[in-house]
């Protein structure tokens, strides 16, 4: 699994790559986190407002910082 942290690296972006990592750790599951800065890289991935959290290419949450909650809860329905 890949998931991707799109944002600038703004305070709310760092704070979804956190919340992405303990919802991850709190499974027991593994994925490659990377974090996009690029502009032009999250247009090409459809991301219109930041921060966004996109797994396998699918943005599944965009413009708001997910709980970790929120993350464990997209994690478990994305296998």
């Amino acid at each position: 699994m890949k998931i991707e942290i799109a944002g600038p690296g703004c305070p709310r972006c760092v704070t979804t790559e956190k919340n992405v990592k303990e919802a991850l750790k709190q499974l027991a599951k593994e994925a490659e986190v990377e974090h996009i800065s690029d502009v032009a890289e999250f247009a090409k991935r459809g991301v219109m407002f930041t921060p966004a959290v996109i797994i396998d290419g699918k943005v599944v949450s965009s413009g708001k910082v997910p709980t970790v909650e929120d993350i464990k809860r997209i994690l478990s329905g994305a296998g």
